[in-house]
């Protein structure tokens, strides 16, 4: 499996980044759109949309979200207002990861429930990774620093945890995340936002950036811990098999979902 995970990301991050830096913003958009329209199908099947028209109808309202956000840009605050939702809806999914398993019944019995939560997680991060790559200075690059400080985390907890794990973090939720692991993620992103911010100029200071990466890294944990909650309702153990060594797409992108908006919104607080 490790093999396999370093093969997969080997190939893809290479391409993910060229495709960032290189693609123009239209380019850019609809590229990501088919990322997340891969993953809607694979929320679909969390949903409980098992039959294939059902969870082509979920993709299709997916797409159509996506397209009236981009086209809705130039409406003043409509972002803003999509990003504010998005942090609600987070700091309802951090009440549910902390109280799970009370409280998840009608997570469980819902499978509109589940379906509406899906569009609250992958709208807002794709809203974001457009606004930010579009309508923010130097925006590719801050797009690239986001996406490997998401990784950044994500690597470090694995090998971290894999080491030194002990405390487990969530174990009704992931028994397999711990502390440890946790705390390497963030040291490890620490350091690639330290180097990021030497190719870019992040504004408000470095002491605000680094309270912003903070809590990017932290939120970006409650992503990953939120699509494992869901799946353990609906007992499925990975949300695809798109990508070898890392189960679907979903999979791949849960952190930045949660980290995604909350960055931009930071970046908009610090100018």
């Amino acid at each position: 499996m490790l093999k396999q995970r370093i093969l997969t990301a080997l190939v893809l991050a290479p391409l993910a980044l060229w495709g960032i830096w290189a693609s123009p913003l239209p380019v850019f958009a609809a590229i990501l759109a088919v990322i997340f329209a891969l993953a809607g199908w694979e929320w679909a099947r969390l949903s409980g949309l098992a039959g294939v028209s059902g969870r082509i109808a979920y993709v299709a309202l997916l797409l159509l979200g996506m397209a009236g956000l981009y086209f809705g840009l130039t409406v003043d605050n409509l972002a803003l207002a999509v990003f504010v939702l998005a942090l609600v809806w987070w700091s309802m999914a951090l009440m549910m990861v902390l109280s799970f398993p009370q409280g998840s019944e009608m997570w469980r019995r819902s499978g509109l429930a589940r379906g509406i939560a899906g569009l609250f997680i992958l709208l807002p991060a794709w809203l974001a990774l457009v606004v930010l790559h579009g309508q923010v200075e130097d925006g590719p690059g801050w797009v690239i620093l986001l996406v490997m400080l998401v990784w950044a985390a994500d690597t470090g907890a694995y090998f971290a945890g894999r080491a030194l794990g002990r405390h487990k973090l969530a174990p009704k939720v992931s028994p397999g995340k711990t502390w440890e692991g946790a705390a390497g993620g963030l040291l490890l992103a620490l350091l690639i936002a330290l180097l990021g911010s030497l190719w870019l100029s992040p504004g408000g200071g470095m002491v605000a950036f680094v309270v912003l990466v903070l809590l990017t890294i932290a939120i970006s944990v409650l992503g990953d811990l939120v699509e494992s909650l869901f799946k353990r309702i609906t007992d499925i153990k990975d949300s695809g098999g798109l990508l070898p060594g890392h189960g679907g797409m979903l999979d791949r992108i849960d952190s930045l979902t949660a980290a995604a908006p909350l960055f931009v919104l930071g970046m908009v607080w610090l100018g």
